[in-house]
């Protein structure tokens, strides 16, 4: 005779879910109870991969960093890929059962790969693997408005991080001083 349990599919979820907050709120106590907690500017300063930490965090980054990591990632993942095809690829016995094994994974793999280079010469040709940054070429647009109407603005200089006083707050004879909006706390107070 089969039994019938008292608890519905979506209590053992419950469970599930109650045991693992358990389990993990659990653990943050423990940690809380028996690490020690001893703080030092050292240990609160930034970890900069062995160095010191000079200067502010907060300055703009090359995106084409960026690119060009996502770009290595894609492509060493995929070779992960290129492993298996080899061992089927390579296997003289199954090669032997049937030929068309070596055929479909030459077929695929030549897929693949092509797939892969495709998207190299995308990028390749939107210029996003040229380290050195290319000479901005102008748009021509036909407007009503004259070029040199633009120089005014592109003659200003970028600011980040303008606090600007009002004229009360600010003396006569005192320079105005950028400060940042807020400032950045990455000590315990």
């Amino acid at each position: 005779m089969e039994e019938i349990s008292s608890i519905t599919e979506f209590g053992k979820v419950l469970i599930f879910l109650i045991t693992g907050l358990l389990a993990v709120g659990g653990a943050f106590a423990v940690n809380k109870l028996i690490a020690p907690h001893k703080p030092n500017p050292e240990k609160n300063s930034s970890y900069e991969c062995g160095e010191e930490p000079t200067g502010s965090s907060w300055i703009q980054f090359n995106s084409r960093f960026y690119v060009i990591a996502l770009i290595f990632l894609l492509f060493d993942v995929e070779m992960i890929f290129v492993f298996p095809w080899v061992t089927i690829f390579s296997d003289k016995e199954l090669i032997a059962a049937d030929s068309r094994w070596g055929w479909l994974t030459f077929t695929e793999m030549i897929i693949f790969l092509g797939i892969l280079l495709l998207g190299l010469v995308y990028v390749w040709r939107k210029k996003d693997l040229d380290w050195i940054k290319p000479d901005a070429i102008l748009p021509t647009i036909d407007t009503a408005i004259p070029l040199n109407a633009y120089d005014g603005i592109n003659e200003n200089k970028y600011v980040p991080f303008q606090h600007k006083k009002t004229v009360s707050e600010q003396p006569a004879t005192a320079p105005v001083v950028s400060k940042p909006a807020f400032t950045p706390r990455f000590k315990k107070q």
